[in-house]
């Protein structure tokens, strides 16, 4: 069974293999709906925007915040300050790994519940188990940033995760830390793949802020294939990322 709803500003769709009704989607989507609540900075009610207003002392942020913080902490260390959740206005945005993290504790809800195939595709970060309806390899479509209703590569995950950062859904919402005044202007897209979608989404984010250097980045971490896209439309790609496209 596969249902999509819109939720956290983009369409997600969950499909389960073998469900019969929609008992555990609506378990996955109440938490997606929680982690909206909890980090939008557009919600004016969210913990994070209360955060940034100034109204919870960081002895009282909660056990999922406290999480959220400690992954980005890890990752600006890994990234050598690339990904870094504090706006150039002071104020701190964590979207950038909300997202991998939400859809793999999602990943990890249904696979508890005892689902075993399944896929969930949250505006296009991906995080898959098993096999399909058909019995086939899940496979992923990786969006061509300059006409985004056709795919520029198709992949096959094999229970990886997914993330892209890019400029052509959202617009440059994506900055260099070490330089925040420049926009990145020199890449469009960059997908990355990883052992997780919340290893995939962060690394994805840092890499993206480094510019045409981000696929060099993404080589050398081991466990992780990337695929970029420039403003010219040439794409790179990390030395093992041919054999995912391959069934």
């Amino acid at each position: 069974m596969r249902v999509t709803r819109i939720m956290m500003g983009m369409p997600i769709t969950i499909e389960v293999v073998g469900a019969t009704d929609q008992t555990l989607h609506d378990r996955a989507f109440a938490y997606l709906e929680a982690v909206d609540r909890r980090f939008s900075t557009y919600r004016s009610d969210s913990e994070i925007s209360a955060i940034n207003r100034g109204e919870i002392a960081r002895d009282d942020y909660s056990p999922d915040m406290r999480e959220v913080f400690a992954l980005a902490e890890q990752t600006y260390a890994e990234s050598d300050g690339y990904f870094d959740i504090r706006r150039p206005d002071g104020t701190l945005d964590p979207s950038g790994i909300v997202k991998g993290w939400a859809i793999r504790n999602t990943a990890n809800l249904l696979s508890e519940a005892g689902a075993r195939n399944f896929f969930v595709d949250a505006g296009g970060d991906v995080q898959s188990a098993g096999r399909n309806p058909d019995g086939e390899e899940w496979r992923a479509g990786i969006q061509d940033p300059f006409h985004p209703m056709q795919f520029v590569k198709l992949v096959y995950p094999r229970g990886r995760g997914i993330a892209t950062s890019g400029t052509y859904v959202r617009g440059h919402h994506i900055y260099d830390p070490h330089h925040p005044d420049m926009l990145i202007d020199d890449v469009v897209s960059l997908t990355v793949i990883g052992q997780d979608v919340l290893e995939a989404d962060r690394f994805a984010t840092a890499a993206f802020a480094m510019g045409s250097d981000g696929i060099n980045f993404i080589e050398t971490l081991p466990g992780l294939e990337g695929y970029q896209i420039d403003r010219a439309g040439i794409a790179t790609m990390t030395s093992g990322f041919k054999a995912l496209t391959q069934p």
